[in-house]
């Protein structure tokens, strides 16, 4: 299996933005190529469109799929076979990365069956590639229900904030009580203002939190943002760029 990296944060830090940009990163600017996938784990997020990925179908249109296949197909139908040809239908091949996308649950909402799918979409596909990328749900719910495979490495984005670090903290320690296993938990601390960088690393090491980046405030990511333009895109001069660039080289990729 290769290397299993989960983005997990509070809802409204950028954890969906951080995700696209060490993408970004790894597909233009680390000098190694992977055989890489992008699982786009979270419902409410938008991680395709900030990729400027086109979206097709989805797992939650598989879910559709493998719910009526047990009215339409024969009994003697292999569902193993039938499972993997629609994984193909729904896998996204893009320049430098395969990616899935969740989307939308039907009818109730609930994604049991749409856990329990990419839990077997974890099991069959991670093996194939050097690196797997999932941009996660905010918080640990999802982790609990082992639908995600022992990781490499945990991020945990968060804002500047004292409050924030906080929420690192409780997300490290939820970690340890569900018995998530992991090798390394990081801290990325997004839209850091000038003059704050000391006292929020000071701050996340009195709670014993390892800061691997500090992504400033960003004009042209900011503008980027506004007119929905994808992140892959950002030029190599974005701050935010060069920061997570020394982000990936700090986690050896």
């Amino acid at each position: 299996m290769g290397k299993v990296i989960a983005i997990t944060g509070k809802g409204g830090t950028g954890k969906t933005a951080v995700t696209a940009m060490l993408i970004r990163n790894l597909v233009k600017s680390s000098g190694k190529k992977y055989r890489m996938l992008v699982i786009d784990a979270d419902a409410d997020a938008n991680l395709a469109d900030a990729l400027g990925v086109k979206a097709g179908k989805t797992i939650g249109d598989m879910r559709e799929f493998m719910q009526q296949s047990r009215f339409t197909t024969s009994p003697d139908t292999d569902k193993q076979v039938l499972f993997e040809s629609k994984l193909f239908e729904i896998l996204l091949e893009e320049e430098g990365y395969d990616m899935l996308v969740m989307g939308k649950p039907e009818g109730s909402g609930c994604y049991c069956f749409v856990n329990n799918l990419l839990r077997g979409i974890m099991d069959k596909t991670t093996s194939d590639y050097d690196l797997v990328i999932i941009d996660t749900p905010a918080g640990l719910e999802h982790f609990s229900r082992k639908t995600i495979p022992d990781l490499d490495d945990l991020i945990v984005v968060t804002d500047e904030s004292r409050r924030g670090l906080t929420t690192g903290e409780r997300i490290r320690d939820t970690a340890k009580e569900i018995e998530l296993n992991y090798k390394n938990l990081y801290v990325i601390v997004n839209k850091i203002t000038p003059g704050r960088r000391e006292k929020v690393l000071e701050n996340a090491k009195g709670i014993g939190l390892e800061v691997i980046g500090t992504i400033p405030y960003d004009e042209t990511l900011a503008k980027f943002d506004l007119v929905g333009d994808p992140l892959i895109g950002l030029p190599d001069d974005s701050p935010a760029v060069q920061e997570m660039a020394q982000v990936v080289g700090k986690m050896g990729l």
